[in-house]
């Protein structure tokens, strides 16, 4: 009991409520004082609560616990102390039908007292002891939930249950026992009806006197303990459906490559755990109805059966959802997922039905909760079937080859675009739960997605979406956007999105950022911080970007599309400099010898990606000149290593490692002869350093300033390459995560 021995001259310092929280009224304080040894010597930590074949073990530890218990109350000398713990034995019957609860609840105090005790150790001066933590740290200030809340509170509330169902039981025992009083008090009666005063007819009535008074009690705490129960069902099931809600907010975010957690399991459980409860406390209810009338047990009823029917409703969700981009006439999926598909009614199948609403339909279904009437689009194969799967014990109704044949466009206000219209898929059905008489309508609504007809639409519906998954609200009026956003959170989805679309763990840096900003303000020499400037939609994706026939986005998206398809390997591996100005080209190029090169993306050219290089003048000085961008075509008919192992005037990456070295495992092996006689071919890439239409100015030799303002021998060292961009072949990337191991790193960025 070396635990206990502890955790006793400590237990004055705590609070009222964490007293109550640690030793709760199913297990109160005096088991764990007088079993204390027993207790500890147990092995709780070993059970696995959800296995049920353990449960025989389970209740062989709760008649140990209640056989000690009574032992120890016929030991005890003092006579409250002894009825106190006799009535403490027998309560502990409530964990009869669920003697895992035992185990949970025991297992669960040990572990709050060490942690407890832990705290004690860390804060000398007494007293030690702050609430018992309910999540994991703060994050940015925000108390994050804790992962097992939803499940400690399902626990509490079944054994609420479990208690009001105890007293029931005992309500009833003691009815018997007073009916059988009252018969054997007639009987003494009509024995000894000239001595009322008899002793025997005297002990009768005063055990029938307290047996009325027991009954009393005993009542008004189990009408007490449904009230305390609903409170506690309306706690929990609200924090389920903020889950749920927090689930769909996450799934909604993983559009633009932010973490997303799609198990669905421990909700499902929740929800059969609070459908069961609710079920029970009906129960409850109605026999409490039967047993003392029913006038004033109205109002819980009526809760519980609110509390049903949000749970029914808000159990159905979109499991896969469908493309958020969708084309008219071709094929698409989607799941649809009921969390109580198991407690469904036997017997009719049960049929989901799709429907295609726009944004103004969904604002009404959010406002009115009715399906709306008018058809604003056709779809095929738009009805499925929820069936259940016991291998993963989910019930989901699939749409394997939905399509949208075709579709009404709203009228559109200004220079508003058909690629910025947002519609939604609605799903529909009618489900009856098990023990429930009249069937629910239910209803779920898919994110927000944008139809088009030509495949062209495709890169400015994108935009549309990734602006919405970006930068909206969680619980907003469908589908409601901020036109404006500061450029801090763009900077956020654009790096979120890239390493997601290229499938990198290389984000990008804040340089690449910076010149990003410049170039979507159109700024380009500006070195000022951009993080709080807003951002408008219009310069994400309505304006062409000056001097160009693109907007910023379709050049954006070009250059993911390039690096996912050609240049994944070199940009994880920090072979790319990426997005980078020429002011900054020449700020990181000035000091180094002809034949230093870089890899940026082409600032003029969607989708290409183009060597920097210094290179020699007429008059013996250098200058920067950028070899014409390769585009994906390019790269398919030759790769990037083999190109740059070609280009004879380019022999050092900057900072100065040698390319035939950092590029080696990139170059292509010479084919052999082939069997039939032919000689084998490759492309070479030439290029022609005289060619004037490529190069810049020349390298200016005076000291320039940075793009924040400062001398560039401030940031980088007199040479540039001293400490910050390190040529040790070993040392971290710049643009890479120090935490993952890579090979050949090439630029690091002055943090």
């Amino acid at each position: 009991m070396a635990l206990w021995a502890q955790m006793t001259p400590r237990l004055q310092y705590l609070p009222t409520q964490t007293l109550n929280e640690l030793y709760p009224d199913s297990f109160p304080l005096d088991v764990r004082h007088y079993l204390a040894s027993w207790i500890e010597e147990q092995r709780w930590e070993t059970f696995d609560v959800d296995n049920m074949e353990q449960e025989p073990q389970a209740r062989r530890l709760l008649d140990q616990m209640v056989h000690l218990l009574q032992e120890v109350a016929q030991l005890n000398p003092n006579v409250v102390e002894r009825v106190k713990l006799q009535h403490i034995s027998r309560n502990l019957s409530v964990f009869q039908p669920q003697p895992m609860q035992l185990v949970r609840t025991v297992r669960d105090i040990l572990r709050k007292e060490r942690h407890l005790l832990a705290q004690a150790g860390m804060h000398p001066n007494f007293p030690p002891f702050q609430q018992i933590p309910q999540g994991p740290p703060a994050i940015n200030g925000t108390q994050q939930p804790a992962r097992e809340d939803g499940k400690t509170d399902v626990d509490n509330l079944v054994l609420k249950v479990l208690e009001i169902q105890n007293c029931r039981q005992t309500l009833h025992q003691l009815q018997e026992d007073l009916n059988w009083e009252k018969q054997e008090m007639e009987t003494i009666q009509g024995q000894n009806e000239l001595d009322p005063q008899h002793s025997d007819q005297v002990a009768r009535q005063t055990r029938i006197q307290q047996l009325e008074y027991n009954y009393s009690v005993c009542a008004k705490k189990r009408v007490q303990l449904l009230h305390e129960a609903l409170c506690a069902l309306e706690q929990c099931q609200s924090c389920l459906i903020l889950r749920i809600k927090s689930w769909r907010w996450e799934q909604h975010r993983a559009t633009i490559g932010v973490h997303f957690d799609d198990n669905l399991g421990p909700l499902q459980t929740w929800c059969e755990q609070l459908l069961g409860v609710n079920g029970n406390l009906r129960q409850e209810l109605m026999l409490v109805k039967r047993d003392h009338g029913g006038a004033e047990f109205h109002t819980l009823q009526e809760s519980l059966a609110h509390l049903l029917q949000t749970l029914i409703q808000s159990s159905l969700v979109v499991d896969k959802q469908p493309p958020q981009v969708i084309k008219t006439q071709s094929k698409f999926s989607t799941t649809v997922r009921y969390l109580l598909g198991e407690k469904m009614a036997p017997g009719k199948p049960v049929l989901l039905k799709a429907q295609i609403i726009t944004e103004a339909q969904a604002r009404n279904l959010g406002q009115q909760g009715v399906v709306p009437n008018e058809n604003v689009g056709e779809l095929i194969n738009s009805t499925a079937i929820l069936e259940h799967n016991t291998s993963s014990k989910s019930t989901c109704a699939t749409f394997r080859n939905m399509s949208i044949r075709k579709i009404k466009r709203a009228d559109r206000k200004g220079s508003e675009s058909v690629t910025e219209e947002k519609f939604a898929l609605l799903f529909t059905t009618e489900i009856t739960i098990t023990g429930c008489e009249t069937p629910y309508s239910i209803q779920a609504i898919s994110l927000p997605v944008v139809v088009i007809v030509h495949g062209s639409q495709e890169i400015n519906a994108m935009a549309t979406i990734i602006w919405d998954c970006a930068f909206s609200e969680p619980n907003r009026i469908p589908f409601i956007v901020p036109e404006r956003v500061p450029w801090k959170q763009m900077c956020e989805a654009l790096s979120s999105k890239f390493m997601s679309e290229v499938q990198t763990q290389r984000c990008l840096d804040r340089y690449n950022l910076h010149f990003l900003a410049q170039k979507i303000f159109d700024q380009p020499d500006i070195s000022e911080d951009f993080s709080n400037m807003p951002v408008s939609w219009a310069q994400f994706n309505k304006e062409v970007l000056p001097g160009r026939n693109f907007t910023f986005w379709q050049w954006f998206e070009g250059v993911m599309d390039l690096t996912k398809k050609c240049l994944r390997d070199y940009w994880s591996d920090g072979l790319i400099f990426g997005f980078i100005g020429k002011q900054h080209l020449h700020v990181i190029l000035q000091n180094k010898p002809s034949g230093t090169f870089l890899l940026r993306f082409s600032d003029s050219e969607i989708g290409g990606i183009t060597i920097a290089y210094v290179g020699p003048t007429d008059n013996g000085g250098r200058k920067i000149q950028n070899i014409q961008p390769f585009t994906k075509k390019d790269l398919d008919s030759a790769g990037l290593g083999d190109r740059i192992r070609d280009i004879n005037c380019i022999t050092h990456v900057y900072p100065d490692l040698p390319k035939n070295e950092v590029f080696k495992k990139f170059f292509t092996v010479p084919s052999p002869p082939n069997p039939d006689g032919y000689l084998p071919f490759k492309l070479t890439t030439v290029v022609n350093p005289g060619d004037q239409g490529s190069s810049t100015a020349s390298i200016p030799t005076e000291t320039p300033m940075d793009m924040y303002g400062q001398p560039m021998s401030n940031v980088y060292g007199s040479n540039m390459n001293q400490g910050m961009f390190s040529p040790l072949p070993q040392s971290t990337p710049p643009y890479m995560p120090e935490q993952i191991p890579v090979q050949g790193p090439l630029y690091q960025s002055p943090m």
